[in-house]
Parts: structure tokens; C-alpha cells; sequence
């Protein structure tokens, strides 16, 4: 299976998830901080790795700077946290980061991001177009922000404004970046984001994101 590593400051959490990722069978490696989380990347590179926002020495989206400054975010990253705003977890996909975790964190949305992830570890080590793909998602051209795998919302928001302007364009960027991935399919991005179709429609219909068009892109 795989080797994962685990970087949270709080104890009981880095036990629970290596827990439960040890059942699944992969082999899971602990860092309570990011001076302990550099030192297991440069000792091995793991498959894939959890990662905290919220530290006490370095925060993880710093940490996910400095690898990817560093040539060092060759694996797939999930950021986890419980207090995040939306404007940190979209610089940390804008980074590199594969996913963001909302603690507390299921079992379900876990496991299906773990599995996401290494999928996509797996394919990028066999396939070198999708590694160049992954590197070039991850320092995404001004004008290509929303055709980014990795980097849907690296398009420069205005926060200068109403919250809930501001969260409409970070919802029609999540949204579009989904449809795109999924080829345009309700069924695939109902399942993705979480949402009933009947409330996908609806939550499309509102912001104005035309779906019929990301079908036709993807086809």
C-alpha cells in the first residue's frame, strides 16, 4: 500500500488518523510540526501527506510554500484544518495542494480523498505528460487559473467587497473547476462536491454557471 504522512500538532488526531489508516493497510508516518515534517520528507518521500493549517511553529500553507519553492511537492497534499477561511484554503490549492479537509474530519471524506490522491500519485509516476501537467497546474498561467487540476481558485479574487460577493466567485470557480474535471457530468460532480443533484442544479442556476458548457468543453 502506501506510505502516508500525518503533520498535526495535536496528538489525538495524529493517533486517530494513523489509526484508521493503518486498518486500510497503508504505512502511516507521524510529525506533531513542520520541523518534524521536513525532516520525514527529505528522509523519504511519501506517497501522500495530510498536512495541518494551523501549527505553532510553521503554519502549513508556509510549509506548502516552501516545498513547492523548493521542488519538493512531488506528492500530493491534503490540508486539514477546523478554523480555515475560504481565502486560506484557496491559496493553498493555488500552491499545490490536491484537497482541503474540514476538521473534524469523516471517515468517508477521508478516505475518498486519500484514495484520490494516490490514484493520481500512481498515474503521475507512470505517465511523465501527467507529471509535466501536475508541475504546470501548479504555477498555473494568469489566464488559464480555471483550467488548472490543481489550482481551480488560483484567479484573483477581489476581497475588497461583501462577503458574500466574495464567496459567489469562489462558489462559481469551485463549481466550474468540478464540471470541467467531470467532463460536464452531474451525476460525477453531485458526488464530488457532496451535494443532491436537485440542490447541485439549483446552487448552478444561482450563481449563473452554465453546465451545458463544460459538457461541451469536455466532450
Amino acid at each position: 500500500m502506501a506510505h502516508i504522512l500525518v503533520v498535526d500538532d495535536e496528538h489525538g488526531i495524529r493517533e486517530l488518523l494513523s489509526e484508521i489508516l493503518n486498518d486500510e493497510g497503508h504505512t502511516v508516518e507521524l510529525a506533531e510540526n513542520a520541523a518534524q515534517a521536513r525532516a520525514a520528507r527529505l528522509k523519504e518521500r511519501p506517497d501522500l501527506v495530510l498536512l495541518d493549517i494551523w501549527m505553532p511553529d510553521t503554519d502549513g500553507v508556509t510549509l506548502l510554500k516552501e516545498w513547492a519553492a523548493s521542488g519538493l511537492l512531488t506528492m500530493p497534499v491534503i490540508m486539514m484544518s477546523g478554523h480555515a477561511t475560504i481565502e486560506t484554503a484557496v491559496e493553498a490549492t493555488r500552491i499545490g495542494a490536491l484537497a482541503f479537509l474540514e476538521k473534524p474530519v469523516t471517515l468517508q471524506k477521508l478516505l475518498k480523498a486519500v484514495e484520490q490522491g494516490l490514484t493520481r500519485n500512481t498515474i503521475q509516476k507512470h505517465d511523465p505528460r501527467a507529471q509535466a501537467a501536475a508541475s504546470a497546474a501548479r504555477t498555473p498561467a494568469p489566464e488559464a487559473a480555471l483550467e488548472s487540476p490543481l489550482a481551480p481558485a488560483s484567479q484573483q479574487f477581489d476581497l475588497d467587497r461583501p462577503l458574500r460577493d466574495a464567496r459567489d466567485d469562489f462558489e462559481r470557480a469551485y463549481f466550474h473547476f468540478h464540471l470541467a474535471k467531470e467532463a460536464g457530468s452531474m451525476t460525477r460532480v453531485a458526488e464530488k462536491t457532496g451535494l443532491e443533484r436537485t440542490h447541485l442544479y439549483r446552487k448552478l442556476k444561482q450563481l449563473g454557471v452554465d453546465a451545458t458548457r463544460s459538457k461541451r468543453q469536455g466532450s
